[in-house]
């Protein structure tokens, strides 16, 4: 295949390596990086196979600044609810691309662990089971593909692991041991079974790959940067300290923030993601474990 990456991140960087392993693969962002095979915006934007890794919050003003309608097919490799209207990324991307031109991928994957070809499985989700195949079988070897069609609930995994993830990290830094993290985990991923069943998700998809799979990886380690972001909160550091530390885009934060508000609108039980983003706001996280435990 022929396959344009956009978005030159360390995610994006990442499924450069991964697919350049037996495809075509070219990569631009909107600042020059010193890669092989990057090319302007204009040429990526040519290719047939778009995968599009730029930051969720992005999107919606990426796509309509830059954007070229050539009827391409995209992989959207972003993973976040777009905070100012809660609108999941398929509905952003539904504006400007057919549905059956779309897919999305999810699944355990740090950037660092990609790049360093190490194995992992993932899942592409479409309704165009067609397309979730070919990009499936574009995957490296070191990379297990799998397919399905319930984009909702890949969507609304790949957004909530991460919120769950800064909770886990808070559990670490306030060291309240492994069996808080373990039931913490537990319990985040029922509350995200929860949201995405209300928005039409299938049960089953938040026990596969790009629910408890990403979960369990996300919520438990430092590599995750949303991880992170909870350990600073636990260290009584402002959100601005935080993202000034780590450099790089917590796509949790906006998420929480998103969550938060759909869940006031639509009435859902959300105590975790409801938590986290009173820590964000500035709540003592000590104060917001004894709350959570008694909800």
């Amino acid at each position: 295949m022929k396959i344009a990456i956009i978005g030159a991140g360390k995610w994006g960087q990442a499924l450069y390596h991964a697919f350049s392993q037996n495809n075509e693969v070219v990569i631009t962002s909107r600042s020059h990086k010193d890669i092989k095979n990057f090319v302007p915006l204009e040429e990526a934007l040519r290719y047939k196979y778009l995968v599009i890794a730029i930051p969720a919050q992005s999107v919606r003003s990426w796509m309509e600044n830059n954007f070229k309608e050539q009827n391409q097919n995209i992989l959207v490799a972003s993973k976040g609810i777009e905070t100012s209207t809660g609108a999941f990324l398929n509905e952003v991307y539904g504006q400007f691309v057919p549905n059956e031109r779309l897919a999305f991928i999810s699944g355990p994957s740090f950037a660092t662990e990609v790049q360093q070809s190490l194995p992992t499985a993932l899942k592409i989700s479409s309704e165009n089971l067609e397309l979730a195949q070919k990009y499936a079988d574009a995957m490296p070897p070191f990379i297990k593909g799998y397919i399905d069609d319930d984009v909702i609930g890949a969507e609304v995994s790949g957004a909530y692991k991460n919120v769950i993830a800064i909770a886990g990290g808070v559990c670490e830094g306030l060291e309240l041991g492994n069996n808080a993290r373990a039931a913490l985990i537990s319990r985040g991923l029922v509350e995200m079974t929860r949201f995405g069943e209300h928005f039409g998700a299938k049960t089953e998809t938040f026990l596969s790959l790009g629910g408890a799979g990403d979960l369990f990886l996300t919520a438990s380690s430092k590599l995750s940067r949303n991880y992170r972001v909870g350990l600073g909160l636990a260290q009584g550091k402002t959100v601005q300290d935080i993202l000034e530390d780590l450099g790089e885009v917590a796509e949790g934060i906006p998420t929480t923030k998103a969550l938060f508000n759909i869940a006031k609108k639509e009435n859902i039980y959300l105590p975790i993601a409801n938590e986290v983003h009173n820590m964000l706001e500035g709540k003592n996280p000590l104060i917001c474990v004894k709350d959570l435990l008694s909800s």
